[in-house]
């Protein structure tokens, strides 16, 4: 889930870009320029492109030329990973469901409706707020350009009129 969530918030929390030949051998990557417990995402592989967390065991064995992304993943983001699965396995069947109201005997109800193809609720609706803090825009009006801004202007300093 937390790789779906960074795919949504297009914010993979880089901060840096390693590019080159790496081995993963006995299911394993040798990343000495990451730490126990840092996320890291491989991309270029044939076997191994996705999220990870190192060290990992679990990668399929081959020798491929990629890049391989450091993350800082914040620990709030994670968390909050977790309880998006947790809100999945609990509304993911009941918010997929065909009908969107019902009503009988005196008694109806509607269920919520979300920004989904169908209109139903979904587990990035729900914490769409949360998650809101991190999200990045997408688009190239939103890249940075590729010389800086002139600074903007500042009048000069005038002890008649201090107020600027």
């Amino acid at each position: 889930m937390l790789e779906q969530v960074l795919t949504y918030l297009n914010n993979w929390f880089l901060t840096e870009i390693h590019e080159g030949t790496f081995t993963i051998q006995d299911g394993g990557i040798t990343l000495p320029f990451l730490q126990t417990g840092q996320y890291f995402r491989i991309m270029g592989s044939v076997f191994n492109d996705g999220l990870h967390q190192y060290p990992t065991a679990d990668l399929i064995d081959e020798e491929f030329f990629g890049t391989v992304w450091v993350l800082a993943v914040p620990k709030a983001v994670v968390q909050m990973a977790e309880e998006m699965e947790v809100w999945e396995s609990k509304n993911g069947a009941v918010a997929a469901g065909p009908y969107q109201s019902e009503s009988f005997g005196g008694y109806s109800y509607s269920k919520a409706s979300g920004s989904g193809a169908s209109g139903t609720m979904t587990v990035f609706d729900a914490f769409s707020i949360r998650l809101s803090a991190y999200k990045k825009p997408r688009g190239l009006k939103y890249v940075r350009p590729s010389r800086p801004l002139a600074p903007a202007y500042t009048r000069p300093f005038n002890p008649d009129f201090p107020l600027r």
